[in-house]
């Protein structure tokens, strides 16, 4: 009964130092962010047509894209920056409203190709969308900037988000009159690269194509950190 007393006393006063050292305890969370000039863009482009016959429209859709194909690589696009992203061959309905006399029935087909492009030439990008246009892109998805080595800036955004985690465990903990204590844990909330205008820095693509402003690219990262608070 009494090693049983002892135990228990001891289980108490372990969770109770247990509960302390939790409590003295400052957790803060740390952004950081670092904004570059892009590189390199992303394109997703594509040609669609519509005919009677789904022969025809898969056929016109297939000869202008593998013409858009061919001229991406005379402007110097390499293979593996050239992906098919989607290909579609689609019926065209009329009578499906449900009117009164009117019978469901295909008058025609729509054929879809789109694909994707990475253009690491940026002085290139104005003029590779109006090459592909004039060769008969009429579809397109999207376009982004990015960098072609993103390392080195998360690396140094992640170190500006521990460096303001820190300041903000400095700031509590001169408020609240405690001395901080080490680094307990850091974890990393990772982040990501998005595209960022800015008027003053915009750069234009070769002039002699599409315009296209670059702007900048802010990488951001993000991280918890736990102090312990020191003794006094």
């Amino acid at each position: 009964m009494k090693t049983f007393t002892f135990l228990a006393a001891a289980l108490l006063a372990a969770a109770a130092s247990l509960a302390h050292a939790e409590e003295r305890r400052i957790t803060v969370n740390g952004t950081g962010t670092v904004e570059a000039v892009p590189d390199m863009a992303t394109i997703t482009l594509g040609v669609t047509n519509e005919n009677a016959e789904a022969v025809q429209a898969m056929q016109a859709t297939s000869e202008a894209v593998t013409q858009i194909l061919a001229r991406l690589e005379e402007m110097g696009i390499e293979p593996r920056d050239v992906q098919t992203r989607d290909l579609s061959l689609s019926p065209v309905w009329t009578g499906r409203r449900g009117l009164e006399g009117e019978v469901p029935r295909i008058t025609g087909f729509v054929a879809s190709n789109r694909v994707f492009v990475r253009v690491r030439d940026l002085d290139a990008l104005g003029s590779v969308l109006d090459a592909v246009i004039r060769d008969g892109a009429n579809d397109f998805g999207g376009l982004s900037f990015g960098v072609q080595n993103p390392d080195p800036l998360s690396a140094e955004a992640r170190t500006k988000a521990v460096e303001n985690a820190m300041e903000k465990a400095r700031q509590l903990a001169e408020a609240g009159g405690v001395p901080l204590g080490q680094v307990i844990s850091i974890s990393d909330h990772g982040g990501g690269g998005r595209p960022m205008m800015r008027m003053a820095e915009m750069s234009m693509a070769d002039a002699g194509g599409v315009p296209v402003a670059a702007g900048e690219v802010t990488v951001e990262a993000s991280v918890s950190m736990v102090f312990a608070i020191g003794d006094n």
